[in-house]
């Protein structure tokens, strides 16, 4: 078993630097940059980082003292960006500097997966932040979100699939296949502002606060009260994200169970007189849940830095998600790739994680033994 974990942990590494690359060289050929943000700034507008290369006496007054008289190799600069004409050729080339353009791509991707290497990120373009320190701030939101996210759906939704398989078919299996499809069929973003407008002061009740993860002065509350308001705080935000993430794993539960209540080791364990509760917790247990543990890396990952996303918008939770669509958005590079690294490093280790659970559940599986 230490050899698989070892062989896996190495994978790791040609895994981890193969979505780089992709995720870097798409980047390149994709519209908009840090430079073309600048401009657009420099220029007082906010949408000439995507908007066509236009003239005209307007948009060259708007420039100021960054616009100067053009010499001879001033298209060659300018061109290359959309929204600088009129702009300094100097000005751009120093924002080229300033942002690692200057160099050619294969050497800023070797810069790049060498500080990476060692964590370390750079600085946020538009931030002036270590971009390791911001993820950190962040990071205690996010794992609120995907922790507790996680594990309440796990504690119902188990237990409901296993009764559901145990009646299949009765009324009880059919009303909460109902309750969980309707659900899953109401975005988690809907249901978030319905919740807003109950209890959170929209029309109705004023029950719950409306933004943030703390109160103002929790750090002078006591320790039972700083539980208490987190708790209080963070209620609405995981009833939204729990709206609809019981129907995938309560009917695969189910399902599972159902295949293996089926098969012939069920019946003859009925049959030498063991009872029904003991076969099902003793037997169909262990092999029925296989599939469902194969599937909690994904939920984790997929709440932890996607799903919230909406949910830390709307509520005003400074989290990871909320931290990587800014980036995206004002095209800060090292915030971008900084959080793919992570993310990505984090889903590969889970994944292993979830390979060694199948033995910790099913001894009788050796992933050691598989060498080819």
């Amino acid at each position: 078993m230490l050899a698989y974990i070892a062989r896996r942990l190495v994978l790791i590494v040609p895994t981890l630097f193969g979505i780089m690359v992709v995720n870097f060289a798409i980047v390149q050929v994709a519209p908009g940059g840090p430079v073309e943000v600048m401009i657009a700034r420099a220029k007082g507008s906010a949408v000439a980082a995507t908007a066509r290369v236009s003239g005209g006496t307007g948009e060259a007054a708007r420039a100021g003292p960054l616009e100067r008289g053009a010499g001879p190799g001033a298209a060659d600069v300018t061109s290359k960006y959309r929204g600088a004409r009129g702009l300094d050729p100097e000005f751009i080339k120093q924002l080229e500097k300033q942002y690692g353009f200057d160099q050619p791509v294969w050497r800023r991707l070797v810069i790049m997966m060498k500080h990476y290497a060692v964590f370390d990120f750079g600085t946020s373009f538009f931030r002036d932040r270590p971009v390791l320190r911001l993820m950190l701030d962040k990071l205690p939101v996010s794992i609120s979100l995907g922790l507790w996210t996680t594990l309440i759906i796990y504690l119902i939704s188990i237990p409901l699939g296993v009764a559901k398989a145990v009646r299949d078919g009765a009324s009880f299996d059919v009303w909460t296949s109902a309750i969980v499809t309707v659900g899953y069929a109401i975005p988690g973003f809907l249901f978030a502002m319905l919740l807003i407008v109950l209890l959170a002061g929209g029309s109705f009740l004023s029950v719950f606060p409306l933004r943030g993860l703390f109160s103002p002065d929790w750090t002078q509350m006591s320790l039972a009260a700083k539980i208490g308001d987190y708790f209080w705080h963070i209620t609405l935000p995981i009833l939204a994200l729990l709206s609809g993430g019981f129907a995938g794993l309560t009917m695969l539960t189910k399902n599972s169970f159902l295949e293996e209540i089926g098969k012939q080791y069920v019946v003859t364990a009925r049959a030498k007189g063991l009872t029904k509760r003991r076969v099902l917790y003793g037997h169909v247990f262990r092999n029925a849940m296989l599939i469902v543990v194969a599937g909690f890396p994904a939920a984790f990952v997929g709440i932890l830095f996607t799903g919230a996303l909406l949910i830390e918008v709307i509520f005003s939770l400074d989290g990871l998600g909320l931290l990587g669509f800014e980036a995206a958005i004002n095209r800060d590079y090292p915030i971008m790739f900084g959080t793919l690294y992570i993310y990505t490093l984090i889903g590969l280790v889970l994944n292993l994680v979830s390979d060694l659970t199948y033995v910790v559940i099913d001894p009788r599986i050796d992933f050691a033994s598989r060498e080819g």
